[in-house]
């Protein structure tokens, strides 16, 4: 009876075991196919923590207290706003003891309502590129400790949030915070002020020492004439935006009382930077930071902050090794801006509601109008912008590696397309060639030791049926017409043998799929949440900004959603330009790229590029090209791929913002 009970027992235990082993490996499927991050299957000093991340509501001192336990810790590493971090231990048999005893341990986030279940993996290094510390925008500036904590009480204490008001729409309690307005209403219905009537009393008479200093000091260059007052409860924000240029002039200021916050600023290509406002400091917003940069507070309760005491103010730097949660507190903001009185002639037209917007081209009519727009907004364009777009492209996408890995040892495999041969190295089993219109993505291939050539994807000087694969990947939606992205398709059966497979992505229309938005919507943040569960509330990602709301949100998906799977979809006669991180209201449009200053290639720039202000505004501001698109629509690609002769569809399926196929040549 007593060993019936012990074999009864490790059956047990082998059940739970077998369990956990089934959770610990959907944990590392999903870091692989959603992270890019391999685990393997022998020991290593390095440990992937599923579950353990900022992104889950776990602090830096909750994950050092509990792997501390195993064995010194020579590194933990939490990327921001990631449900998961790296542990590097001193020494193996440290981490192998972490890996047994920690796996499949229960903790309690920073959010009381929620517990996680961490899971460890071994690493072989920690994929993690970008440890250089953030800079701040252009033109922006934080000035610690302005005011003095008997001044920070003096002008709370002047706010009477309960007052009845004189004009009702002074004073509005909003979805996502209290506001009130001294000196000119900002009207939420058009994103602008009535010059004509301003409020009774104006500017409060306690904010005129404070705008006194600030003039002194030059952080501004005249007085400020209007006052918006926002509270925010832990928890609150308000959506990205750029102020309105018609609006208000250059400087606008910002003062934080009560509690600090991290404020979102982003670029129109993507670029973020996550800003640190410390208690009583200053931010500062002028030229580049005001006009074209959206900045905004993201609804949540716990900010991702710098854990070194040293640093409270500036950005959020990439260096993961320095990173921890901090609850907020209520905050108080007053940002003074100057009502402006003559239209907005800053140095960028394409965010600019003073300003006329770019003339697009028409789309083209015939062979020779498409392979010219083609060659003005696509070719001319990724030569000019070649080294830019190379240092925004490092991270190869999960699933195109999975197909590279699984091919055969010895396949030949052609990259058309290639761009900077970010894919052309990740498999050493299989012979890899690629082929791009960019002499300089070329030049960069070359630097890295691939192989790769001129030419045009309609025409890839290669024998037929020579390859074993071949990938296309974000190119075909680059051709301005039905019968040249069919040509495209053609070309790349044309180099597979019989048997061979073709993975080809497009850019997809549908930026929001089954309910959630893809990487392009959320930008830089995108990739939050539980390996298994969902994200905490509280740390919940939606968007947000300090001194206005914008009354115009892409909720969703564009009509054309329900009406655009034929692949003669009707084509308006100009091309819209789109608005960068928004969802697509056509299927052929211009995308914006503004290019870095440091990136720019020695040749310039043509005017036909880069349609700047001809105003006399000295501010310097980077080039804007445009990129020709045709996103496609769910079903479109396959649709296309199955007007084509001997080839099978294998696969179809949606990759955070794009259409896949995978196609076999029979």
């Amino acid at each position: 009876m007593e060993t019936g009970g012990i074999i009864q027992q490790s059956q047990k235990l082998s059940k739970a075991e077998k369990k956990l082993r089934q959770k610990q490996m959907k944990a590392r499927h999903t870091l692989l196919r959603h992270e890019g991050i391999e685990c393997v299957s022998y020991p290593t000093k390095n440990l992937v923590i599923a579950n353990g991340g900022l992104g889950n509501g776990i602090s830096r001192c909750q994950v050092l207290r509990l792997v501390e336990e195993c064995g010194l810790v020579e590194a933990l590493l939490m990327p921001p706003n990631k449900p998961y971090s790296f542990v590097k231990y001193g020494t193996l048999e440290d981490s192998k003891r972490a890996y047994d005893s920690l796996n499949g341990k229960e903790i309690m986030s920073e959010d009381p309502s929620q517990n996680v279940v961490l899971y460890f993996s071994f690493v072989e290094k920690v994929p993690w590129e970008d440890m250089t510390p953030a800079t701040l925008p252009p033109g922006l500036r934080v000035i610690e400790e302005l005011v003095s904590p008997e001044e920070e009480g003096q002008l709370l204490e002047n706010i009477d949030w309960e007052e009845d008001e004189v004009i009702s729409n002074a004073q509005k309690s909003l979805k996502h915070r209290r506001v009130k307005h001294f000196g000119y209403e900002f009207r939420y219905d058009n994103n602008n002020v009535d010059r004509d009537s301003p409020l009774p009393g104006g500017l409060p008479d306690i904010c005129n020492m404070l705008l006194a200093k600030c003039l002194k000091m030059g952080y501004i260059k005249e007085i400020p004439d209007q006052l918006t007052v926002n509270q925010y409860e832990p928890g609150q924000g308000i959506p990205p935006h750029i102020d309105t240029h018609s609006a208000f002039e250059d400087e606008i200021i910002s003062l934080s009382l009560g509690a600090g916050i991290v404020m979102d600023f982003k670029h129109p290509d993507g670029c973020a930077a996550a800003v640190m406002l410390p208690q009583r400091s200053l931010l500062v917003m002028s030229g580049e930071s005001r006009y074209l940069w959206t900045h905004g507070i993201t609804p949540r309760k716990f900010d991702i902050v710098q854990a070194s005491e040293e640093q409270k103010v500036g950005t959020v730097t990439a260096d993961i090794s320095d990173l921890t949660l901090n609850k907020r507190g209520k905050r108080t903001s007053f940002t003074f801006r100057k009502v402006r009185r003559s239209p907005c002639k800053c140095a960028y037209p394409s965010v600019c509601d003073s300003q006329g917007k770019v003339t697009a081209p028409s789309f083209p009519d015939s062979e020779r109008e498409a392979s010219t727009l083609e060659k003005k907004y696509v070719h001319d364009v990724y030569e000019e912008i070649a080294l830019h777009f190379s240092n925004t492209r490092h991270s190869p996408w999960p699933r195109v590696v999975e197909f590279l890995r699984a091919l055969p040892c010895g396949a030949v495999v052609a990259d058309v397309g290639c761009g900077n041969g970010k894919y052309l190295g990740v498999s050493q089993d299989v012979y890899m060639f690629g082929c791009d219109r960019s002499k300089t993505l070329l030049d960069i291939c070359g630097e890295k030791g691939f192989q790769a050539f001129m030419c045009d994807a309609l025409s890839v000087p290669i024998r037929s049926n020579s390859c074993d694969a071949c990938i296309s990947i974000a190119v075909i939606h680059h051709f301005s017409t039905v019968e040249r992205r069919l040509a495209t398709l053609s070309e790349l059966v044309r180099l597979l043998r019989p048997g061979g497979r073709a993975l080809v992505y497009v850019w997809a229309l549908e930026q929001e799929y089954n309910k959630q938005k893809s990487k392009y919507l959320k930008g830089k943040r995108a990739g939050n949440g539980k390996v298994e569960e969902t994200i905490s509330n509280a740390l919940k990602e939606t968007g947000g900004s300090e001194c206005q709301d914008s009354a115009h949100h892409n909720e969703g998906l564009s009509p054309l959603q329900d009406k655009c799977c034929s692949v003669s979809q009707t084509i308006p006669a100009q091309l819209p330009v789109h608005t960068n991180r928004t969802s697509f209201d056509s299927q052929d449009l211009l995308v914006p790229w503004h290019l870095k200053d440091s990136t720019k290639k020695k040749t310039g720039h043509t005017k036909l590029h880069q349609p700047l202000s001809s105003s006399d505004n000295s501010q310097t501001c980077s080039p804007v090209f445009h990129r020709y698109y045709h996103v496609f629509c769910e079903g479109e690609l396959e649709l296309l791929c199955k007007r084509l002769d001997y080839v099978k569809v294998q696969e179809s399926y949606y990759d955070q913002g794009n259409w896949c196929v995978v196609l076999e040549k029979e």
